[in-house]
């Protein structure tokens, strides 16, 4: 098959490889000329995803992948068009903001030739590839869905890092606008994609799996992302309470979750990433009335503050001139990724009490913090206060000596070893002694 890929970033990178590497002809587009000449030149644009330069040599090799910046060289003539084009929320309203996506539609709809299956794979509100996508592309293309061309909805379910393991974990969910397109998507993701036997599927097997709408594939994805949200929310609720209660919450999760039907997750100083806080609110978009959705998304919200307050009030009441370090930059441990960290409302709390604040992050080099605005700190740097902030396995093995003068210690994940900080008054989410 002929294949185009639209947005070649950490998510549709390894797609257009993973496409290429079962012998499709594979182009992908992006609008940064950076990020096609390294695909061009067979060189990974970003690091840290598995695998994924070893596969695109060799699928450039093969002659099965190239890039361009150019929609006419892509589009026409294509068998599937597969998009992963980033959707943004605004911070103030959580209303999605089409921008990019509404380009990179308009674009492919100006080439777009009959007989194409066009696939999103973006996260997106419930009834967008029905209503906004479908009557976008018919508009400029002059084309009929259904009859010209088949548009179905196929999420992403993927982690950066291990994508090309969780395309083979996971069910990959299909909902069509018509029951031809449905088939099309079906058989065109049976031909590019391989899937492990997973035993504890059954009844179902591990494959394609038919959502029978759109609809209910745009639904699947949000469900399982705002689940997670609303989880940690409630999680992170039990938390403050044990707190206050002088409970570790980690055993009561530990024990609440050694029977089967609890599946309580961990609370944290932050919910990260360009999943989790995000869909909640494209999933609000609607249904507004989603309460629960709502509650969590914003107590998940106040957890940086609950760390700096747990901070100051260690620290007897004031942070005023504190030597604060933040360790993580990024929202997750062993992932060198920023979106959404807690790292930026971390910070900016922490100053507005008049610290002064480094961040530190073994994944990070200096200017790289320089560019988010970041002072970086280094091992053997003094501190007053520690806030951990992301759970990188390096900081388990901290201890005082690490960064001379800590008295104050607010580990925000419950990764450092209470018996290495004998003497500090060590606090964690959740009262873990």
């Amino acid at each position: 098959m002929k294949i185009t890929v639209i947005a070649l970033g950490k998510i549709g990178l390894p797609l257009a490889v993973q496409f290429a590497s079962k012998g499709h002809q594979v182009t992908g587009v992006d609008v940064q000329q950076s990020v096609v000449d390294s695909v061009n030149a067979g060189k990974e644009p970003f690091p840290g995803e598995y695998r994924l330069e070893e596969l695109l040599q060799e699928a450039r090799e093969a002659g099965n992948i190239t890039a361009t910046t150019n929609y006419a060289e892509a589009i026409p003539g294509a068998d599937a068009i597969v998009l992963v084009v980033p959707l943004f929320v605004n911070d103030d309203t959580w209303e999605p903001d089409f921008g990019w996506m509404d380009a990179a539609t308009r674009s492919l709809a100006e080439h777009l030739t009959p007989g194409t299956l066009i696939s999103y794979e973006t996260t997106l509100p419930v009834g967008t590839t029905r209503n906004r996508w479908k009557p976008m592309i018919e508009e400029i293309s002059g084309l009929k869905e259904g009859e010209d061309f088949h548009l179905v909805f196929s999420p992403e379910r993927v982690l950066t890092g291990r994508v090309f393991e969780d395309l083979r974990r996971y069910p990959k969910l299909v909902g069509g606008l018509s029951k031809e397109g449905t088939k099309k998507a079906i058989d065109f993701y049976e031909a590019v994609l391989d899937f492990d036997d997973r035993p504890d599927l059954a009844p179902a097997t591990n494959g394609v799996w038919d959502m029978g709408s759109a609809e209910a594939a745009e639904m699947a994805k949000l469900a399982e992302t705002t689940y997670r949200d609303v989880n940690i929310g409630l999680a992170n609720q039990f938390a403050k309470f044990a707190e206050s209660q002088g409970i570790d919450v980690f055993k009561v999760i530990a024990a609440s979750n050694s029977q089967p039907y609890s599946h309580i997750h961990l609370p944290g100083i932050a919910v990260g990433g360009h999943c989790i806080p995000v869909y909640p609110r494209l999933y609000l978009h609607t249904d507004p009335d989603a309460t629960i959705v709502r509650t969590a998304r914003e107590a998940n919200m106040t957890m940086p503050s609950h760390a700096v307050s747990l901070a100051k009030a260690a620290s007897e009441g004031n942070l005023q001139g504190k030597n604060v370090i933040v360790l993580g930059a990024s929202y997750r441990g062993k992932v060198k990724e920023t979106a959404f960290s807690g790292v930026f409302p971390t910070v900016e709390l922490l100053k507005a009490e008049g610290a002064t604040v480094k961040v530190y992050d073994p994944m990070f080099t200096d200017e790289e913090l320089a560019g988010y605005k970041f002072d970086a700190a280094h091992l053997g740097d003094a501190a007053d206060v520690l806030i951990v902030q992301a759970d990188h396995p390096e900081f388990a093995e901290f201890t005082p000596e690490t960064f001379p003068g800590v008295s104050v210690l607010v580990d925000g994940r419950n990764v450092t070893d209470a018996s290495q900080w004998q003497g500090v008054n060590r606090l964690v989410i959740g009262g873990a002694v």
